[in-house]
């Protein structure tokens, strides 16, 4: 997806798949977004970076929590933000993504940020031709969600390492678990092959009939027994059963899967002192996780939405806005933007469809 400084000239790029970064690209991103944080601790919580530019919205499937996060993160880099819902618009008449992108970019449209129900939407679109410009998965299908992984790998790196100590660094030798439905996650999938790169041990755990065929070939472990992995986990993510993909009994009953599966207060008592809970959200309390594992200081969910705002930021901003520094500490910040800089897609894994 990117070109470090240096690296040579750049041409347009997308965020497609979280295999798409390399172990530098994907700590560029993460200490962006710490730059990015300091600027909602400030009055005025806007940088001139992206004035002058369009990101438009494009979702095809509802997902209020991710639309609005990459809402507020164009807008705090000034750029021009334009929703564009599938409900009620042309799509719902028959159009079809081709005539919708052709529109977009007849529109001026920078950078569009897709979620689609067909796996492998966003794809079509950056490689297409339709638009020039960048393309970013917000998700697609049950394929990939890598802004989600992205924003866990820095909730990670603040919890684990420290904001300020974890600069420069990745997870190398820490124990992620993720737990639940990896059959229809796109978190999932993508959590996996960005935690790998980054250095991290990771599990993944849940019944026989929720692991998907060719998890082998994943860079992870797999486990069925959850009581076993936590005394080992530095994180464990647990998963959002995702009951309107499931088109068939893929468990006994929901109580049987909280009973086997479900994080409550008890088994959170069997992790590491300084382990924490994570969660993409939103989350179905009372299955995959109790109201007191949701509501203690372990918990990460809240922080997840907030750092998702930050991570969305920076790849904004280093797909559109290019390589000076994210915020300029030696000008006030009515500085002028620096020249438009774009970068290089790498192409997606075949691991993982």
């Amino acid at each position: 997806m990117l070109r470090l400084p240096g690296a040579g000239p750049r041409t347009p790029g997308h965020l497609i798949s979280a295999a798409d970064l390399s172990r530098d690209e994907a700590v560029l991103i993460l200490d962006t977004a710490e730059e990015m944080a300091r600027v909602a601790d400030r009055p005025i919580k806007k940088l001139p970076t992206l004035r002058g530019r369009t990101v438009v919205n494009l979702f095809f499937e509802d997902s209020t929590r991710t639309r609005i996060s990459f809402e507020a993160a164009a807008k705090r880099l000034s750029a021009d933000v334009i929703n564009f819902s599938a409900k009620g618009s042309s799509v719902s008449k028959g159009e079809s993504l081709k005539d919708t992108a052709l529109t977009l970019e007849a529109m001026g449209a920078d950078a569009v940020v897709i979620r689609h129900g067909a796996s492998g939407a966003p794809y079509r679109l950056a490689t297409s031709g339709w638009i020039d410009g960048v393309v970013v998965n917000a998700g697609d299908g049950t394929h990939e969600h890598p802004t989600q992984a992205l924003l866990d790998a820095f909730t990670l790196r603040r919890r684990l390492v420290g904001a300020d100590a974890g600069i420069g660094r990745d997870l190398d030798g820490r124990r992620v678990t993720i737990v639940g439905d990896v059959l229809h996650s796109r978190v999932a999938r993508s959590n996996v092959l960005l935690l790998h790169t980054l250095g991290a041990q990771v599990t993944v755990v849940a019944p026989p009939t929720l692991v998907p065929i060719g998890v082998e070939r994943w860079p992870c472990e797999v486990s069925y027994d959850l009581d076993r992995v936590l005394p080992e986990s530095d994180a464990v993510m647990m998963l959002r059963v995702q009951r309107e993909r499931m088109n068939d009994a893929f468990f006994p009953t929901e109580r049987e899967y909280s009973r086997r599966y479900g994080l409550d207060g008890e088994r959170m008592g069997r992790m590491p002192g300084k382990s924490i809970v994570m969660h993409p959200g939103p989350m179905n309390r009372g299955m995959e996780i109790t109201a007191e594992v949701a509501d203690s200081d372990r918990c990460t969910a809240v922080e997840q939405v907030a750092n998702g705002v930050s991570i969305r930021m920076a790849v904004l901003y280093l797909l559109l806005g290019g390589n000076e520094p994210a915020v300029n500490h030696s000008r006030p910040s009515h500085a002028a933007t620096p020249e438009p800089e774009r970068s290089a897609h790498t192409p997606d894994a075949e691991e993982i469809k």
